[in-house]
């Protein structure tokens, strides 16, 4: 190998050009870290760039320059996800990864690969493992198998041990410009409005952008959440009550569906408070904007960033053991409307 980097390469990232040129450089110097921490928003890239660096990392190909091929037998098994050698763990109902999933994980991975060059594991939300979980992983970052390659990926690095940062390569990947979303989409078949519409909400996120052009049931899900936050802006407090239990029995299980609800409630809340200030800026729900300029006419700035700082109030709530419903009482008696 000549050192130089091909740029005609099979990793298939949108964006991240940097996280994927600094993973390159280590697989082809051969100077690969035996632990990276990917962090970022939901839906940004994380998983993608995860599992693409592992397919590379174990890629048969002759060229390293080359790998990932996406041809071989170690390619095609990840792609279809059935490499014995690749371990994924995600966190269960609770929304957390516990101390008896994190040590399995470990235990598979300190076992020798059965068929390729590194067993890797990759630990999603890992911001959420507490830290009692998280210790289960400091003797593998203390003394790493030659094998073993663990990729742990999280929002931040807010919540995770110190003494787990400092033995991982920090890969913080940022939200991708919304031009650059908007221009992959519309080469992926969207028409131009609807991909600037999905560019704008996806805030970035690739993942989610994609998601939502494949899946119709993802934008169908956004505005019946919409709607349901007008309905209780309509309402008195006995109204805002009742919703809040509905809302409460149909998503208290599932806080990761509850999170992406308020997550979509704050951007309706930044666009009626860029309305309120009369910026230029187009809104985030551009579909929305007549809404959005009638609500304008009824909420003044400071309520409108009561509303947006309650939301996110809310979502960090979630982060604990609150009572659902609770939260959400708390919630929408702050929203504006009432008397």
């Amino acid at each position: 190998m000549n050192g130089s980097i091909d740029a005609n390469h099979n990793w298939n990232i949108v964006g991240h050009e940097w996280a994927v040129e600094l993973l390159r450089r280590g697989l082809q110097n051969g100077r690969s870290r035996h632990a990276y921490l990917f962090t970022g928003s939901s839906s940004v890239g994380k998983m993608t760039l995860a599992q693409t660096f592992a397919m590379a990392l174990n890629c048969e190909s002759e060229d390293i320059a080359g790998r990932p091929c996406r041809k071989c037998r170690s390619c095609r098994a990840i792609v279809k996800g059935s490499d014995p050698d690749l371990i994924l763990a995600r966190a269960d109902e609770s929304g957390r990864l516990k101390i008896d999933a994190v040590r399995e994980v470990m235990r598979l991975l300190a076992l020798k690969p059965y068929a390729s060059r590194f067993r890797v594991a990759v630990l999603e939300d890992f911001d959420h493992v507490l830290p009692q979980a998280q210790d289960a992983l400091l003797k593998t970052l203390e003394e790493p198998a030659e094998h073993a390659v663990l990729l742990l990926l999280a929002g931040s690095t807010e919540g995770i041990l110190s003494t787990i940062r400092s033995r991982t390569q920090i890969i913080p990947l940022r939200p991708l410009p919304l031009e650059l979303v908007k221009d992959h989409l519309i080469g992926r078949g969207a028409q131009e409005d609807h991909a600037d519409l999905i560019a704008r909400l996806s805030s970035g996120r690739i993942g989610w952008a994609l998601a939502a052009l494949d899946d119709e049931t993802l934008l169908a899900s956004r505005a019946a959440y919409l709607d349901l936050l007008r309905e209780v802006l309509r309402g008195g407090r006995v109204d805002r009550l009742k919703t809040a239990e509905q809302l409460s029995r149909k998503l208290a299980r599932d806080k990761g569906q509850l999170r992406a609800t308020l997550d979509i409630w704050q951007t309706y809340w930044r666009d009626l408070l860029l309305e309120c200030y009369e910026t230029p800026v187009k809104p985030c729900n551009s579909d929305r904007k007549d809404e959005i300029r009638a609500l304008a006419l009824r909420v003044n700035p400071a309520q409108a960033l009561h509303a947006l700082n309650a939301t996110r109030r809310t979502v960090r709530a979630l982060e604990t053991n609150a009572n659902v419903r609770l939260v959400l009482d708390v919630l929408f008696l702050e929203y504006p409307g009432l008397e």
